[in-house]
């Protein structure tokens, strides 16, 4: 019960600063998008964000921070296994599942919602 709780809270304050910082401050959507997606990434080279993961569950690996941090392990473990070549693979490997289920959920709620342009 309290991995629910704790993922709950978590998600919920990661949600609650991002909202703030998007009111706070003149940044786009897509440039805080951004920067959510390299600080799980920095934070996760750092070895700060697994045990953030750990304690949080889906409330840290949900979020924007969550794919930062899943793209950096892709790229880990690809320059491990194939050297080099692995800085632009492990990425890709990685969150391949994860974007391929996004857009096919996508696609199936345009065809059961009307989809609007915005005016």
């Amino acid at each position: 019960m309290m991995d629910y709780i704790n993922a709950f809270w978590v998600g919920g304050l990661i949600c609650a600063l991002v909202q703030i910082l998007m009111e706070k401050t003149k940044l786009m959507p897509g440039r805080i998008m951004v920067i959510l997606v390299c600080s799980g990434a920095v934070l996760g080279a750092v070895g700060i964000y697994q045990p953030f993961m750990d304690f949080a569950g889906a409330g840290a690996s949900v979020p924007l921070l969550g794919f930062g941090n899943l793209l950096w392990k892709g790229v880990k473990e690809a320059i491990e296994t194939d050297g080099f070549i692995g800085i632009f693979m492990g990425g890709f490997t990685s969150s391949a599942v994860g974007i391929s289920a996004a857009l096919v959920f996508s696609y199936l709620a345009s065809l059961v919602f009307k989809p609007k342009m915005k005016e």
